[in-house]
Parts: structure tokens; sequence; C-alpha cells
């Protein structure tokens, strides 16, 4: 069994062949796919599409990339959409929230000051309701831990990593997962390929961020990620660490229902 833990299935990527793509995962491998979102226009839109997945779920959050568009009305959404859900077995996560450093136009200034807003208010909300976050991490480690260090139960993965190691450990330590997904695939991902041999397996976590971050056997045109590329990822993370892929589905299955412990209860949904 394979968790995709962060794939953006309702992207308009998708659109033409969504199904499809959920059920070549789904015989693949694929067991669950954890759908994020991003703003408060497809808050309903990842919570229904979870529903018609196989293992399918689901978390609600505002992007770093999406708050200059948002206002706090949006946070109150969020809000009414959390307590709405808290019923729902696929709604697992507050998510994907985090910051994001590395886009030149919205590195300084007002707009960092606005994500930075954002994620104190969406990290405060997953305290108050128990539930973990899946965090975007992008040149923006330390930012992110300061906040966390004011919630350190809150736990959960940070997605696509690609900090130092003493950062990986200080979100380890704060009770993350660190996601590894087709960024891993590149030989020159040097310092992801580290992570992946060094962080004690225990702590990581497989993702594709489909449509996004392809992994490198996805030559041009066709670059859409899609969540059926787990099988091959996972077989990466096995060959960097000398293991079956059996070894890394099992470890990385057991990882993903530690750190999201909503999400048996979303897979189990469709055995009912």
């Amino acid at each position: 069994m394979l968790i995709d833990t962060h794939c953006h299935l309702d992207a308009a990527e998708f659109d033409a062949d969504r199904e499809q793509v959920a059920d070549d995962a789904c015989e693949a491998g694929v067991q669950s796919i954890v759908i994020p979102a991003v703003e408060r226009a497809n808050f309903s839109i990842v919570r229904e599409l979870a529903g018609k997945v196989a293992g399918g779920a689901y978390a609600l959050g505002i992007h770093p990339l999406y708050v200059q568009r948002a206002g706090d009305a949006d946070l109150d959404a969020l809000r009414t959409a959390v307590k709405q859900s808290l019923g729902d077995p696929r709604f697992v996560a507050i998510g994907e929230i985090g910051l994001d450093f590395f886009v030149p136009e919205i590195a300084s200034g007002a707009p960092r000051e606005r994500q930075e807003h954002f994620y104190a208010a969406q990290l405060a909300m997953a305290a108050e309701f128990g539930l973990p976050v899946l965090l975007h991490v992008r040149k923006s480690q330390d930012i992110l831990l300061k906040y966390l260090r004011r919630h350190p139960r809150i736990g959960g993965i940070a997605h696509a990593f690609n900090g130092s190691a003493q950062q990986a450990q200080a979100f380890i330590e704060h009770g993350f997962a660190l996601g590894l997904g087709g960024a891993m695939t590149y030989e020159r991902a040097l310092q992801i390929r580290r992570h992946a041999v060094d962080v004690d397996l225990a702590h990581l976590v497989l993702e594709t961020d489909a449509p996004d971050i392809p992994p490198a056997w996805l030559h041009p045109p066709q670059r859409r990620n899609r969540p059926g590329e787990l099988v091959r990822i996972a077989q990466t993370l096995a060959d960097l660490r000398g293991l079956t892929a059996a070894q890394v589905a099992h470890a990385t299955t057991a990882n993903a229902l530690r750190v999201l412990p909503r999400l048996p209860a979303a897979i189990l949904a469709d055995a009912d």
C-alpha cells in the first residue's frame, strides 16, 4: 500500500481525465490520495473530489501564494469549513499552508508579512482543533519553525522538504514527517537525496505534488505529474536506501498514518 500525501488532483491539468488518473493510480498500488486545498474557492471542490476517489482524503487551507487575493473573511470561511468537516472521516489536516520566500516579487515587504499573518492564523486554527498541517516549505524553513515553536504539538508533513540537515531535525522534533517526491528522482538533487538516505525512515512520507514536480523520467511534452508515479518514486527511495519497495511502502504508509491520525478513517470509509 502506498499513500500519496500531497496531490492536487483538483487542478485544471486533470480536467480531461481526472477519473482515469485516479483509477490508474489505484491500480498501480496507490491506495490513498490526500488532496489539499489552496484557497477558499476550492474548499468544497477538494471535499467533493475526495469522496469520489478510492481512499481519497482532503485538507483545507490557504496556500501562501494565494494570500495576496485573500482576506480575513477567507480565514473566517476556513474556520467554518473546518468545523463543518470535523465529522467527515475524509478530512485529515489544515493545508496547504506555509510560507514561500522563493518567488522574488513576494519575498519581501508587505506580501511577506501577509503570508506570515495567514500562516500564523492557520497554525492557531490547527492547534485549536487539534489538527496536523500540510506545510509548504520553500526558502522559509527557519521562519516556519519560529511559528511552530508557539504550537509545539501540531505536527504534520513538511511538504517537498529541501532544507538543511539541522532544519530537517528541527521539523522532526516538532512531530513532522518530511515529504519526498519527484525532486528526489534527479541525481543533481544532492541535498534531497541525502535526506532520503540519512533521515531515519520513520520520518519520511511519499508524495507527488501532482501535477507539479514531475519525476526525472517524465520528459517533455509529457511533463504532467500523476499520482500513479508514486510507485516509481517509492522505488527510487528504496534504491537509495538499499531496501525493497515493499519495505519502503510499509514504512512510509505507517508514517503517514501516524502524522495524519485521521487518515485511517478516510481509507476505511470506502470499506463501509
